[in-house]
Parts: structure tokens; C-alpha cells; sequence
């Protein structure tokens, strides 16, 4: 018998079982979840924004009606974007030009709606030409075997370049009716439909990953795609569909955006593929796949935009924003890193 194993009918060790059991253990299981760490932070963070809201209603309007409303119209412009980039993330691969799919999408969106076609069938459409256009990125990193990193970087400049050739530098207008409109930007009594689309994506997408066999597939391919291919799991193919969702994501949040506001600018988008990124890594998301949640992506979107509206509640300068969030995805990676062995997906 080893030392390890404990002999029939010993006592347990009370050290181990309050180690298992305590308030610590909790605490030690949930930072060893993927989006642990930003829950925390998240609950701390909300928890100060609350606090001083309630203290300083005057000077710092958080908890105001109007800055709630902003928030929840806001927050799912990136976020959307950041579920697709996440799930394909896990799966162990970028697409930086989801923000040049989400301005080149809605610019065009807007122009066949101009000219005569219904929101209804311009939409879906757009959507799934956004997917297509991120799985043409996918189609060329893989069967090159090149990074999809560098093959993305190319797709952005190039849908980028493409926004003012087929328009120009000129804002348009999106002239969606109003029946469409208020299923993309309206409201649900008090909640914001950007919002709803944001959370219901959030759901489905968290369903998949934890409780569908695409899921597993998903977090086999991004950890170790060898040993995913001997269990019968088809990287490509799942690659592939991970590549769809993200650039559908990009696609359908310009769309939300652009019958939110009225219109669409050429220059809209730029450095939301970056910040979708942000998103997922101060998340829980692993840069080289395998690991990470949707509610950690959730999390870290809504963070992202709060440090953003603590700081233009506070009158502060715009880059700010940058020297936050650089600070915080240089920490979750850190955490990332150090749970990462000890985790479970």
C-alpha cells in the first residue's frame, strides 16, 4: 500500500477535508475556472461603481437611468463580436478582420436596403456573408498551414480597403423599417434588444460549449489537435464552423449597430477586433485554445465598456480606456497562465 492511499476505516485528515470543503476551497475551485478571475473582479469592480453611485448621485451618475440605458445599447456592439472571436479563439485560432467584416457588412447592408430590398432579406444575407468571409480566411490558413493570425491580418486590410472602394468615405444612412429596427435596437419593456440579442447569443453559445459534443470538439481541437484527430474529431471542419461564427457575430452586431444609430461609417469598427480579443482574454479565454467560457467573454465585454463609462462619468481622457485595459489583459493572461494547469474548461 503507497503512502497515498488511506487504509479502510482511517480517520481523514481534517486539514484536507476543511481544505475540500471551506469557504478557501470555493474560492481555490472557482480561480481555477476560466472565468473565475474575471467574475471576481467584475463583482468587485461593480461593486465600487454601486457604491459610488449611491454615495455621489450628482457627480457620478452610474446608477442613473439615462447611463444604464447607454450601457445596455453599447455594451453588446462589442460583445456580440466577442462571442464569435471567442469560440473560435478556443478552438485555437484569430480572425482579425472580424471589425472590418462588421463595417463592410452594415455599409453594404445599408446601400441594397437603399436601393430597394427589404431589411429582412438584406440582413440575413449580409450575415451570412459575413461568415463567409471569415471561413474564405479559415479555407486559406489551414489548407496552407498558415497562421490564421497573419492570413486575417491580410483580410482586414483588405475588407477595410474594400468599405471605401464600394462607398467611399461618406457616412449612409440605414433605412431598415421600423418593425426591424425595433427587433434589433428597440426595447422589451425595460430592456434594450441589443442587450437581449447579446444575452441570448451568450446562452446559446454557452449551451454549446458545455453541454453539445460540438463543444467538446471545440476545446479538443484548440488543445491538442493531433489527439482530437485520433479520437475521430475532424479539426477542419470544426475550425471551419468556429471561423463561420465569428465573422456571423462580426456581421450581425454591425447590423444591430447600424439600425441602432441611423447610419454606418466607413471608419466604423476600427479596433473592435482588438478589443474583441481584450474581451476574451481578460475572460478566461486562452490564447492557445482549449480553454475558456462564454460567460467569461460575457464578463469581460461588460467590463471593458464599464471601465469605459466609470471613465467618461469621470470626465477622464479617452486613452485611459487604453492604459486600463492593456494593463488588464496583461493580468488575465498572467492568470490565465497560472491556472491554466489547473483548470477545468
Amino acid at each position: 500500500m503507497t503512502e497515498n492511499t488511506t487504509q479502510a476505516g482511517a480517520t481523514p485528515n481534517p486539514e484536507r477535508i476543511k481544505k475540500r470543503t471551506g469557504l478557501g476551497g470555493a474560492l481555490d475551485r472557482l480561480l481555477a475556472t476560466p472565468a473565475g478571475n474575471i467574475l471576481i473582479a467584475f463583482l468587485i469592480i461593480q461593486f465600487l461603481c454601486i457604491t459610488a453611485g449611491l454615495l455621489y448621485p450628482d457627480d457620478f451618475r452610474y446608477l442613473s437611468s439615462s447611463n444604464i440605458a447607454i450601457m445596455l445599447k453599447a455594451i453588446p456592439t462589442l460583445g456580440i463580436l466577442a462571442l464569435g472571436v471567442g469560440m473560435l479563439m478556443i478552438s485555437g485560432e484569430f480572425d482579425l478582420s472580424v471589425g472590418s467584416i462588421y463595417a463592410f457588412t452594415a455599409v453594404v447592408c445599408s446601400i441594397v436596403i437603399a436601393s430597394g430590398l427589404t431589411a429582412w432579406i438584406a440582413a440575413p444575407l449580409l450575415i451570412a456573408a459575413g461568415a463567409a468571409i471569415s471561413m474564405a480566411n479559415g479555407v486559406v490558413s489551414l489548407r496552407f498551414a498558415l497562421p490564421s493570425f497573419i492570413v486575417s491580418l491580410g483580410a482586414m486590410l483588405f475588407w477595410k480597403g474594400m468599405i471605401f472602394f464600394v462607398h467611399g468615405a461618406q457616412a449612409i444612412r440605414f433605412e431598415g423599417s421600423d418593425g426591424f429596427r425595433n427587433l434589433m435596437a428597440g426595447r422589451i419593456g425595460p430592456l434594450e434588444m441589443p442587450f437581449v440579442w447579446f444575452f441570448l447569443l451568450a446562452f446559446v453559445f454557452h449551451l454549446v460549449l458545455r453541454h453539445h459534443s460540438f463543444g467538446n470538439h471545440i476545446f479538443a481541437v484548440g488543445g491538442d489537435r493531433n489527439a482530437a484527430t485520433a479520437n475521430g474529431v475532424n479539426p477542419v471542419k470544426v475550425k471551419l464552423v468556429c471561423f463561420a461564427l465569428a465573422g456571423s457575430c462580426a456581421a450581425f452586431s454591425g447590423i444591430i449597430s447600424a439600425a441602432r444609430v441611423g447610419s454606418v461609417t466607413p471608419a466604423q469598427g476600427g479596433g473592435l477586433e482588438l478589443q474583441a480579443i481584450a474581451a476574451c482574454v481578460i475572460g478566461g479565454v486562452a490564447l492557445a485554445g482549449g480553454r475558456g467560457s462564454m460567460i467569461g467573454v460575457f464578463l469581460g465585454s461588460v467590463l471593458i465598456y464599464t471601465i469605459q463609462d466609470v471613465l467618461l462619468l469621470m470626465r477622464a481622457p479617452g486613452f485611459y480606456l487604453d492604459i486600463f485595459v492593456g494593463a488588464l489583459i496583461v493580468l488575465a493572461a498572467i492568470a490565465n497562465q497560472l491556472v491554466g494547469g489547473k483548470g477545468t474548461r
